[in-house]
């Protein structure tokens, strides 16, 4: 059974929760911690566990094998850190961090402590998307020439006012660094490594420091070009989240609100994964998915058979790369390179 404590109740949380009642047999939740004390309560008496305002008196005080972080992002390297020198493994949502410094604090503690970190990327375990990677690892596109990812959600005014920390560079980033992440992620995953990037980002319409529109595009040292079109301003709600992948022999289009339909599958050859289109498509509770369950499935297999995290630091770090990237063209207002690996 692995314990686990979870600091940060607010709205990714629950995904959370949801795991920890459906796996009641492999992880348990043993405390939780919020600076809003009404919420880390409430939390509290549903699992009936213990409640804290302090993450430091909660790693001290209980015995846990895995911090889950859902905190602010620019909280996640120092609250990963903390647990990490107490020899507790992390699991941080996304972004990893806001910038690349503090990220490769948490990579390098974690590995000094000889604790494993996890980062949360649950969208690349979304069946539609699995679908797409294998299609890719099969070599069914053959050469691959364009990827595009476009996310048009809405985020009203209200929702950056309910919480003073949304839309600063200190604790979010922009749409690009919090609400894009996890596409970011696939654009890297799917695509490899990228080469350079241009971009624009804007301010338009939320009061808010960070980006709530832009663009970017890239080019991928296979010399495949991408493209990467955000924004928060959707009206009136959510409205796309997706992927395209266009290649020598094949094209597909992920799209829904969440990656969560297959609206485009078609490649010269056929395969038998053809036949499965109707059956990878869902429909989403939220823009979130249903890849927590998957995601943690692998932590735990992590943690019990002492096997490798599907998306460990280093993994994670990535597309906090790009997307730092991306700012940088933004704001120098030029074509930026990325570090060879």
């Amino acid at each position: 059974m692995i314990r686990v404590g979870l600091v940060g109740c607010g709205r990714i949380s629950e995904k959370h929760f949801e795991v920890y009642e459906n796996f009641k047999d492999r992880i348990k939740l043993v405390s939780v911690c919020d600076i809003v004390l009404e919420k880390a309560k409430k939390v509290s008496e549903r699992f009936s566990v213990p409640y804290y305002k302090n993450l430091g008196d909660m790693i001290s005080k209980e015995s846990m094998d895995l911090l889950a972080i859902c905190t602010p992002s620019g909280l996640h390297p120092i609250q990963g850190i903390m647990a990490a020198q107490k020899k507790i493994n992390v699991l941080t949502e996304k972004p990893m961090a806001v910038n690349l410094k503090d990220a490769d604090k948490l990579i390098s503690e974690c590995r000094k402590n000889r604790v494993k970190l996890f980062v949360v990327k649950q969208n690349r375990l979304n069946p539609t998307v699995q679908l797409l990677k294998r299609a890719i690892e099969k070599n069914r596109f053959e050469k691959i020439y364009f990827i595009n990812s476009t996310v048009f959600w809405n985020r009203p005014q209200e929702y950056y006012d309910q919480a003073k920390w949304r839309g600063t560079w200190k604790y979010d980033g922009g749409a690009f660094l919090n609400q894009a992440s996890h596409y970011v992620d696939l654009m890297v995953w799917l695509g490899g490594e990228v080469k350079e990037v241009v971009s624009i980002t804007a301010r338009l319409a939320r009061k808010i420091e960070a980006e709530d529109s832009g663009g970017a595009v890239i080019r991928y040292r296979n010399g495949a070009l991408g493209v990467l079109q955000v924004t928060m301003l959707t009206y009136p709600r959510n409205y796309e989240g997706s992927i395209t992948v266009i290649g020598e022999k094949g094209t597909v289009k992920i799209g829904g609100t969440a990656l969560n339909r297959i609206e485009k599958w078609e490649f010269e050859k056929y395969d038998d994964d053809d036949a499965l289109i109707e059956k990878v498509n869902y429909v989403p509770k939220n823009v979130y998915g249903e890849g927590h369950f998957a995601y943690y499935d692998n932590v735990l297999n992590s943690l019990e058979k002492d096997g490798s995290p599907l998306t460990d630091g280093d993994e994670g770090r990535k597309s906090l790369e790009l997307i730092m990237a991306i700012y940088e063209a933004s704001k120098k207002g030029k074509k930026i390179s990325l570090k060879k690996k």
